[in-house]
C-alpha cells in the first residue's frame, strides 16, 4: 500500500474491514462448548495471543517482534467469515480458510501485507511463525488452567494434550510455569507475607 492520502473508496474499504473484525468479539470459541465450562470470544483469544507472542519474542531475543505481533493479530482473521470450527465441526464442514483470508486481503489496500504475513504463519517455517503458533496454543493452555483452577477436571486432561503440541523452548518453558502457578496468584498470592498480615486474623 502506498503511503499518503487514500481515495474515498479505499477509506470505505478500510472502514468495512474494521466493521468486519468487530465480528471477532461476537464469535464464540467453540471448544468451551465441549469443555463444559468457560467461554471466550475469538477477539478475547486474539488479544491474549498477542501478549503471549510479544513475551515469547522477547524471551527469544532474535526474532522480528513486529512480524510476531502481526501474525498474532491476524492469525484467526478468517473466523470473521467461517466462525470458529473445532475438530468435530471440521469432520462435516469444509473449512475454506485460505479463500476467506484471500477475500479479506483483497478487500483492503494493505491486504498484500496481511496475506503474506498469514502465508508465512501457515507454513510454520520461520522462527516467528513457530513462536506465534505456540502463542496460540499457550492461550488455550492458560484458558484451560483457569478452568482447572475452578474445578473442571476434564480441563486438566485437555491441558496436558495441548502442552504436547508446543514446539519452541520458550513455549515449553512457559507451559511448565502455567501448570505450576495458580491462575489467581497474580492478584491473590496466598503465600505472601503481606496477604497473611492483611487478611488472616
Amino acid at each position: 500500500m502506498k503511503k499518503g492520502k487514500l481515495d474515498r473508496n479505499a477509506n470505505r474499504d478500510i472502514v468495512n474491514f474494521l466493521f468486519e473484525v468487530g465480528m471477532l468479539a461476537k464469535t464464540p470459541r467453540s471448544g468451551f462448548h465441549f469443555l463444559g465450562t468457560g467461554k471466550q470470544s475469538v477477539a478475547e483469544h486474539v488479544n491474549r495471543v498477542a501478549f503471549i507472542g510479544y513475551a515469547l519474542a522477547q524471551m527469544d531475543g532474535t526474532v522480528d517482534v513486529l512480524k510476531v505481533l502481526k501474525m498474532c493479530l491476524f492469525h484467526d482473521i478468517s473466523e470473521t467469515r467461517i466462525s470458529d470450527l473445532n475438530h468435530i465441526h471440521q469432520k462435516y464442514v469444509e473449512r475454506r480458510e485460505h479463500s476467506a483470508v484471500k477475500d479479506i486481503s483483497d478487500s483492503v489496500p494493505f491486504g498484500k501485507d496481511m496475506f503474506n504475513t498469514l502465508e508465512e504463519y501457515e507454513k510454520r517455517e520461520s522462527k516467528e511463525a513457530l513462536l506465534v503458533k505456540d502463542a496460540d496454543n499457550l492461550e488455550w493452555i492458560l484458558s484451560l488452567k483457569e478452568e482447572v483452577d475452578t474445578g473442571n477436571t476434564r480441563a486438566f486432561e485437555w491441558m496436558q494434550r495441548a502442552v504436547e503440541r508446543l514446539k519452541t523452548p520458550q513455549g515449553k518453558d512457559l507451559a511448565r510455569a502455567i501448570t505450576d502457578i495458580d491462575s489467581n496468584n497474580w492478584w491473590f498470592p496466598k503465600n505472601s507475607v503481606v496477604w497473611k498480615k492483611k487478611y488472616i486474623k
